[in-house]
C-alpha cells in the first residue's frame, strides 16, 4: 500500500478552501480518495470584486496571509502536490492577475484563474460520474458565490453545460432588476434544455446545499424533495441574519448567503420539473485533487 498527500485550494468568491486528501493506492485496486483536512477562511472577495470591480487592499493583505499559512500547513501535512484555482471575483477583478502575481512572490503559491468552464470540467472530475444511473436524466447545479455552474447529464453523458453569473455573493450585492435579468436567463436556459426529458432530478453541490443537507438530518445518498427544500427555504426567509446565526449556529458568512443559494436550487427544480435533489459531497477542491492525481490538469 502506498499513501500520497495532495492539496487543493479553491479560492472562491465567498471563501477560501484548503483541502489535503491521501490518495490510498493498493495493488489492483482503483485509488482511495480521502479527506484529510479541511480549512476553510471567510474572505469574501465577491464582495469586493462584483461592487467596485477590484481587490481591496485590505483582502489583499488577508488572501496574502492565508496563502503563507496554507503553505505552511501542507508542509507539515507533508503534501507532495498542491494546485490553486480562483473562479470568478478573482476572474473578474481589475487587478486579479496583480493579486496572484504578490500571492505568487510573497507565498510562493501560483494561483490559476480559471474560467466557468475549466471550472465545470474540474468538478466534474471527481465521483460524479458513479453517482448518476446510466438511464436516468439529471441537471447538475453547482452554487459558488460568483457564479453557477449547470449541467445536464442523461444516460451517463454530458448533454450540455453553461456557467451563469449568477452566485450568492453578487445577488447580494446586485440591484434587485438585474437580478431578476438574471434569473430569466437561467430560467430560459433550463426550461429549453430539460423540457424533452420527462423525469428529471437535481444534483446538487456547494456549501450552502451540504449544510441544508446537514440540517435536513437525511442519510448520505438520500434525496431531499422539492417540498422540503421550498420549506426551508421559506423558514430561512422569515429569519433574521442574526436568527439564524444564533438560532440554527450558522457561520455569519453562511447566515446570508444561504437564503439566495437555497433559491438558486428551488428555482432549478422548478424549471426543469425536477422533483428531489440529490447532495453529494464535492466540489471544486475534490475535482482538484482528482485532477492532480491523474494529471488532467
Amino acid at each position: 500500500m502506498k499513501i500520497k498527500k495532495y492539496g487543493a485550494i479553491d479560492i472562491g468568491s465567498n471563501a477560501i478552501r484548503l483541502l489535503v486528501a491521501n490518495v490510498i493506492e493498493e495493488k489492483d485496486k482503483a485509488p482511495k480518495f480521502k479527506k484529510s483536512s479541511l480549512v476553510r477562511v471567510p474572505i469574501r472577495l465577491g464582495a469586493d470584486s462584483f461592487v467596485s470591480g477590484e481587490i481591496s487592499e485590505n483582502n489583499i493583505h488577508r488572501m496574502v496571509d492565508a496563502m503563507k499559512a496554507f503553505k505552511l500547513l501542507m508542509k507539515v501535512h507533508g503534501v507532495e502536490r498542491y494546485k490553486a484555482c480562483a473562479t470568478s471575483a478573482m476572474r473578474e477583478a481589475s487587478n486579479g492577475a496583480m493579486v496572484a502575481e504578490k500571492v505568487l512572490n510573497e507565498s510562493g503559491i501560483e494561483i490559476d484563474i480559471i474560467d466557468g468552464a475549466k471550472e465545470a470540467q474540474i468538478i466534474s472530475s471527481t465521483d460524479l460520474k458513479h453517482l448518476i444511473n446510466s438511464d436516468e436524466t439529471y441537471l447538475y447545479v453547482d452554487v459558488g458565490g460568483g457564479s453557477t455552474e449547470f449541467t445536464i447529464f442523461s444516460r451517463g453523458e454530458i448533454i450540455k453545460s453553461k456557467s451563469f453569473k449568477i452566485g450568492t455573493v453578487r445577488l447580494i450585492n446586485n440591484p434587485k432588476e438585474k437580478n431578476k435579468k438574471l434569473f430569466a436567463k437561467v430560467e430560459n436556459w433550463i426550461v429549453k434544455h430539460t423540457k424533452e426529458y420527462k423525469r428529471i432530478s437535481l444534483i446538487g453541490s456547494g456549501g450552502n446545499i451540504n449544510k441544508i443537507f446537514k440540517m435536513s438530518g437525511m442519510d448520505a445518498g438520500r434525496p431531499i424533495s422539492y417540498i422540503y427544500l421550498n420549506a426551508q427555504y421559506e423558514f430561512l426567509k422569515k429569519m433574521s441574519y442574526e436568527e439564524r446565526i444564533s438560532e440554527l449556529s450558522l457561520n455569519p458568512d453562511r447566515s446570508d448567503v444561504i437564503v439566495p443559494a437555497t433559491k438558486i436550487y428551488l428555482s432549478a427544480m422548478k424549471w426543469s420539473k425536477a422533483r428531489r435533489i440529490y447532495v453529494p459531497k464535492i466540489g471544486l477542491s475534490d475535482g482538484i485533487i482528482k485532477s492532480l492525481y491523474f494529471d488532467i490538469l
